[in-house]
């Protein structure tokens, strides 16, 4: 990669060589360092050596595929993952979510459209996301028992799960829970107003800064996911309306 100081680094893993040397050329007009490879083994190798602030791999490579990939980051890395799939097969986005990634993007797609994916879960684990509860509507608690000390501010408290929204931090029954930046945005988002049902077009806008109908299926594989490592009780779905955090 480049050593321009400043710059988002960017690592692509794409197997296909014109669209890996046409995509990376994008990225670096648009102010992007970026690294390429041609297969997932190499990626997980590269990414290991110097980690990247983004990974953008395609599914379907050579030696290891893109789910495979994102799993074996996950192991160790909650970096933010853009995973590139095929227009005619959804399974793969799934399959790409449900492994650990952050987002995704079908083929063929506009290189301003990769762009704003990636700017948007860079965000994420900016400055803007320790301070998303600045646009958030005011945060709604559990009111603690009477004569029992209250949270800290800036932890927001429902039954037994702490969200510290200054640290982001997340504890359930005393124990903590690592989350990857989108997963602790909708997080975010639920915790502000336990009780409240938040419709998936909604979530799309404020966690993926989608500003158009996106895919809500995004929204649904990121939920089961939240509810894997919070509690699968948590997180209740209200079917035809949206998803909310029981109190």
């Amino acid at each position: 990669m480049n050593d321009a100081p400043g710059d988002p680094r960017v690592l692509l893993a794409e197997d296909d060589d014109v669209i890996r040397e046409a995509t990376a050329l994008a990225l670096q007009r648009y102010g992007f360092q970026v690294g390429t490879v041609a297969d997932g083994l190499t990626a997980l190798e590269v990414f290991r050596t110097d980690p990247p602030d983004v990974v953008v791999t395609d599914v379907m490579m050579p030696g290891l595929d893109g789910v495979g990939l994102t799993r074996r980051i996950r192991e160790s890395s909650t970096v933010p993952i853009i995973m590139v799939t095929a227009r005619a097969d959804p399974i793969d986005m799934v399959s790409g979510l449900e492994a650990g990634a952050d987002d995704y993007i079908t083929k063929p797609f506009e290189s301003a459209v990769l762009v704003a994916r990636i700017r948007a879960v860079l965000r994420r684990v900016g400055p803007s996301s320790a301070a998303a509860g600045a646009s958030d509507p005011a945060p709604t608690t559990a009111e603690p028992p009477e004569q029992a000390p209250r949270p800290p501010s800036g932890v927001r408290v429902v039954g037994d799960l702490e969200v510290d929204t200054d640290a982001l931090h997340v504890r359930v029954d005393g124990s903590p829970v690592q989350l990857t930046p989108t997963e602790m945005r909708l997080l975010l988002e639920f915790s502000a107003v336990p009780g409240i049902v938040l419709d998936r077009d909604t979530l799309l806008e404020r966690v993926w800064d989608y500003q158009w109908g996106g895919d809500t299926r995004v929204v649904d594989v990121h939920v089961q996911r939240l509810r894997g490592k919070i509690g699968a009780d948590r997180i209740e779905t209200v079917r035809g309306f949206g998803y909310k955090l029981r109190r």
